[in-house]
C-alpha cells in the first residue's frame, strides 16, 4: 500500500471522527474515563498488508511483531490474523503470544537474558531461539543432550556498525550489551567453529537499533550479517546458515501525519548494500514493532485545571508519565505531537497560545509538551496525544499508583460509522489494591 494511502488513514479528520465517537459512546467521560488509548484497526491491517507487499514474494519471510511494541493479547491476536508472528523477549512476552494463540514456528525468542527455564519450555514447543552469547549457546549444549528440538536455533551476533541518533536504542555500537561482536578478537573463527561442531545451529539474527538510525546504517548491519553467513556455508563447505532474522527497527515519522521511511524504502536500501539477502539463499525474518503500531494510534486524556505561572499557561491533563514515560523523561528524543480539542471530541481552533501540557503526576518534570502552541485549553476540553499506538499507553508506568487506562480498537464503516472492541479495560482500584497486596 502506497505511503499516501496510509497517510490519509492517519489524517487529523479520521482522529476527530474515532475522538468524537468514543465521547458519545461514553469511553472518554470526564467523571468515569478520563484517560484513554486508541489503535485504528483499518489503519493497522493497511500497514502490515504495506510490509507483506514490500519484500518479494520470492524469499520466505516472517514477519514477526515485535511484542515490547504492544503485549496486548487481543492487539496480538489481530496481528497474528493478520499473517504476522511474534517477537517476544520476556516469559511475560512468550505467555502472552501463546495465549494470542501463536503457533510456536510463528514465534521468535531473543531475550538477552533466558534462563535455563526459559530455554527448556521454548526447546519443547519448538519456538525458535536467537542465542545471545557463548554461555547461553553452552546452556542449549546441555538441554539438547537429553531432549532434540524443532526450534530454529541461530546466534546473535553484534555486526558493530555505530550508533543512530538515540544512544538508548542503538543495538550494534562497540560494545552493545546484545550479541556476539564478530569483529572482536578470535570471535569469527569462534563463530566458524561453533557452526562446524553444531549442525542444528543454522541462523544469524541482527539487529541494529530502532528510532534514531538511519535505514542505511540497518542495512549495513543486515549487509555484514549477510557476508557472515556465507563465509561460515563457505569454510563448512555446506548450506549451513539457512536463515537470516534482520530484526526490526524502522524508524518512525513522529513530525506529522506522512508514513515516511516505509518497509519498501527500507527493502530497497537492503537491495543496495546487501543484494544476497534476496537471493533465495536464505529464509528470512524480520521483527518490526514501533512502526507497525505507533502511528496507527493516539491517547486521549481531559484536562482538569488550567492556570498561569510566572506569565506560562499550564493545562493540567490526566496524561501524563505513566502512559508517556519516554516522552516525559526524554522529551528531545521521543517528542510527540499533542493536538487540542472540545468537550465533544471536535478540533479546537483559535489563536495558539504557548503552553505547557501537564499530567496528574506528583513530580515537576511530568510535561508532555512544553511551551507547545495550541489553542487556549480549558478545564472540560480534551488533548490528542498522537502517534502512541506502540509502547504508550500498552505500557504504562505505574508512577503514583496511577490506575492503567482502558485501550479501545477502532473500526470505521464506509458510511462513517465507528465501532470500538475492548483491547485492555480499565484498571481498578481494586485491582490495584489486589496487585499491590492491599
Amino acid at each position: 500500500m502506497a505511503n499516501h494511502q496510509l497517510t490519509a488513514l492517519h489524517s487529523p479528520e479520521r482522529r476527530e471522527l474515532i475522538l468524537r465517537a468514543a465521547v458519545r459512546d461514553g469511553l472518554l467521560d470526564p467523571e468515569n474515563a478520563q484517560l484513554a488509548g486508541f489503535l485504528d484497526l483499518d489503519a493497522v491491517a493497511a500497514t502490515v498488508d504495506s510490509l507483506h507487499r514490500a519484500f518479494p514474494g520470492s524469499v520466505e519471510v516472517l514477519h514477526a511483531f515485535a511484542a515490547k511494541a504492544n503485549s496486548l493479547v487481543p492487539v496480538l491476536a489481530r496481528l497474528r490474523d493478520l499473517g504476522m508472528g511474534c517477537e517476544v523477549a520476556s516469559p511475560g512476552e512468550f505467555a502472552q503470544a501463546l495465549a494470542a494463540g501463536f503457533q510456536p514456528a510463528q514465534i521468535v525468542f531473543d531475550s538477552p537474558a533466558k534462563t535455563r527455564r526459559e530455554l527448556a519450555q521454548a526447546l519443547e514447543l519448538g519456538v525458535a531461539v536467537n542465542v545471545d552469547n557463548w554461555q547461553e549457546l553452552a546452556r542449549i549444549d546441555e538441554l539438547l543432550t537429553t531432549r532434540p528440538t524443532r526450534s530454529r536455533i541461530g546466534v546473535r551476533v553484534n555486526p558493530q556498525t555505530g550508533a543512530g541518533a538515540i544512544g538508548a536504542m542503538s543495538t550494534a555500537t562497540a560494545t552493545s550489551k546484545f550479541g556476539i561482536a564478530p569483529a572482536d578478537d578470535g570471535n569469527t573463527e569462534r563463530l566458524v567453529e561453533a557452526f562446524r561442531d553444531r549442525p542444528w545451529l543454522t541462523w544469524l539474527h541482527c539487529h541494529v537499533g530502532s528510532q534514531g538510525c538511519p535505514l542505511d546504517l540497518m542495512a549495513q548491519g543486515v549487509a555484514a550479517t549477510v557476508a557472515l553467513a556465507r563465509k561460515i556455508n563457505s569454510e563448512l563447505g555446506r548450506r549451513q546458515v539457512v536463515g537470516l532474522d534482520i530484526g526490526g527497527g524502522l524508524p518512525v515519522n513522529f513530525a506529522d501525519d506522512l508514513a515516511t521511511s516505509g518497509y519498501q524504502e527500507y527493502v530497497e536500501r537492503l537491495r543496495a548494500h546487501a543484494p544476497d539477502l534476496f537471493s533465495g539463499e536464505f529464509q528470512l525474518v524480520t521483527e518490526f514493532g514501533r512502526s507497525v503500531l505507533a502511528k496507527n494510534g493516539f491517547t486521549a486524556a481531559y484536562v482538569e485545571y488550567t492556570k498561569t505561572s510566572g506569565g506560562r499557561a499550564i493545562a493540567i491533563t490526566f496524561a501524563g508519565v505513566q502512559v508517556a514515560t519516554r516522552t516525559v523523561f526524554a522529551p528531545d528524543s521521543w517528542p510527540i505531537r499533542v493536538t487540542a480539542h472540545d468537550a465533544t471530541g471536535a478540533a479546537k481552533h483559535g489563536e495558539a497560545v504557548e503552553q505547557d501540557v501537564a499530567g496528574p503526576a506528583c513530580f515537576a518534570g511530568d510535561l508532555v509538551a512544553e511551551a507547545r502552541p495550541l489553542p487556549m485549553l480549558e478545564p472540560g476540553d480534551l488533548v490528542a496525544l498522537l502517534d502512541t499506538g506502540a509502547y504508550y499507553t500498552s505500557t504504562p508506568f505505574s508512577y503514583n499508583s496511577l490506575l492503567e487506562p482502558a485501550v479501545h480498537g477502532a473500526t470505521v464503516a464506509a458510511d462513517g460509522t465507528v465501532r470500538f472492541a475492548t483491547l485492555r479495560r480499565a484498571q481498578t482500584v481494586a485491582d490495584l489494591l489486589g496487585r499491590t497486596g492491599g
